[in-house]
């Protein structure tokens, strides 16, 4: 058994951790030039810009190398919906539901290169995306417009390109959420899913897509928090031998990283200490804590690992296996901090993907004239991975669903929501709009009763998903200038 101290610093190299700002705090400093594995950067990290971004990354790897280390910086940067760099705009690329649709496998590509060329800029050197999940359940929470398809295949070409893209830039991806969090119908957040389906339907159709990031040569892979009875029929995914030796039994050699451990699907039962034990013994290699983490609870987390191993709960070479994962992933990938280099015509390519994306699930029914037409936006909480960022187009009217509507103007209505499919208090205030002239779905493109109501579905948000639909309604006579301002 190797010194005490030695064991503590393994008990560090496996950890991520996050903290609020966007400087360093001097106690996740000290940690860093311990062995800290490395930093998550969330919202709070990036919202005063890329410039911002790119010195607090300088700042971590400065603390790591004082200890002779280097850190993993990490971030959820999936393009659409989910977004940090550009969480303030909203994001620049399409998003998976986006680019599965438009089907352009070189759009794709493309679209994960661009957003690794910011990230490798910024610093960042692993990146939690993309999607794997085969988003077969319509009514999901929270994975929906972050799949490439409800089609494993589809999926499977989509995320393999994504992941090419993204490493060719310099950053290691990292595709999520194994085995699948497709078809599931909670948020792991805050509670515990369980996907019951059969290993022969698992194996035909929630592990095709990371089966294809593997042969793309995927730098790691992120577990999930949910319980699949025909694998493990206690323990979620992240927590279990069976499921994460499955991806071992797939032919997967790279690090396995698990999601954020503060999850009630991970911890909620046991605390983040206990459930980091867990996940190491079942075969994860790096521990994402999750968002704003006291320095106080990495070294909790450290010193359960260091129990475990002294008692033999936690084999010391299960431990070193993990770290040397890791140490392999930080050799390929150490970071290049390149300056973005991206085909000025993407753009344009982006915009006749999302036009593309739009054509494929919209109900067209003929969208009446729109001429004096006004946006309402019928405002609905996001899941905790896309968090508060701006979504659909500027609003004239915020109405919130269940409430007393106001006076409205007179004119016609395009009416903006997200996922309605699966939220019946919007479908009832969509109702309740008589001068409704066509609705626009920014969410997953559900089950659609809208008599006669014409939808728009771009699948999932972004910029160039706003130029398609802006373009849509200017045919109908929109004048996106004549609005009356934001008001409720």
């Amino acid at each position: 058994m190797p010194p005490s101290s030695a064991v503590e610093t393994l008990a560090l190299r496996v950890q991520v951790s996050a903290f609020a700002g966007a400087t360093l705090p001097a106690d996740h400093a000290d940690l860093l030039r311990e062995g800290l594995g490395g930093i998550c950067l969330f919202g709070s990290n990036t919202e005063a810009g890329e410039e911002s971004v790119r010195s607090l990354a300088a700042e971590i790897r400065s603390a790591s190398a004082a200890g002779g280390w280097a850190p993993v910086i990490t971030i959820d940067e999936e393009g659409g919906d989910v977004t940090r760099l550009e969480a303030l705009t909203g994001s620049s690329v399409l998003g998976a539901a986006a680019l599965g649709a438009a089907d352009d496998l070189a759009l794709t590509e493309e679209t994960g290169q661009a957003v690794g060329s910011r990230l490798a800029w910024a610093g960042i050197n692993l990146d939690l995306a993309p999607v794997a999940d085969v988003n077969s359940n319509p009514d999901n929470p929270v994975i929906a417009t972050r799949s490439f398809s409800h089609d494993a295949g589809v999926a499977a070409k989509h995320v393999a390109a994504w992941v090419r893209g993204l490493q060719t830039a310099g950053v290691a991806a990292c595709v999520k959420h194994f085995p699948g969090h497709g078809d599931t119908g909670q948020d792991s957040h805050v509670a515990l899913p369980v996907l019951d389906v059969s290993l022969d339907t698992l194996r035909d159709r929630e592990l095709v897509p990371f089966l294809a990031a593997a042969e793309a040569g995927v730098a790691s892979v992120m577990t999930s928090h949910i319980v699949v009875p025909a694998l493990d029929p206690e323990l979620p995914g992240t927590l279990s031998a069976p499921v994460l030796g499955l991806l071992r039994e797939l032919g997967y050699d790279g690090p396995i990283v698990s999601d954020a451990l503060d999850m009630a699907g991970a911890s909620a039962q046991r605390g983040i200490p206990a459930a980091a034990v867990l996940s190491l013994a079942a075969g994860a290699d790096l521990l994402v804590l999750g968002p704003d983490k006291p320095a106080s609870l990495v070294r909790d987390t450290a010193a359960a690992i260091v129990a475990a191993v002294e008692s033999g709960e936690l084999p010391l070479e299960r431990l070193q296996d993990a770290v040397a994962r890791v140490d392999r992933l930080l050799a390929d990938f150490p970071g290049t901090q390149q300056h973005p280099e991206t085909d000025p015509r993407f753009e344009q390519r982006s915009i006749e993907g999302a036009r593309r994306a739009l054509a494929t699930a919209s109900d067209l029914a003929e969208i009446p004239d729109l001429t004096g037409a006004r946006v309402v936006t019928i405002d609905t909480e996001a899941n905790i991975a896309v968090g508060d960022v701006p979504w659909g187009l500027p609003p004239d009217v915020v109405l919130r669903p269940g409430e007393p509507l106001p006076d409205l103007p007179d004119a016609p209505l395009i009416v903006q929501v997200r996922d309605a499919h699966r939220r019946p208090d919007v479908g009832r205030t969509v109702a309740q709009l008589r001068s409704a002239a066509v609705l626009v779905e920014w969410g997953w493109p559900g089950a659609y009763d809208g008599q006669g109501l014409p939808r728009l579905c771009p699948q999932g948000f972004s910029l160039p998903g706003v130029t398609a639909v802006t373009e849509m309604l200017q045919r109908s006579g929109w004048d996106p200038t004549t609005g009356s301002g934001q008001r409720r």
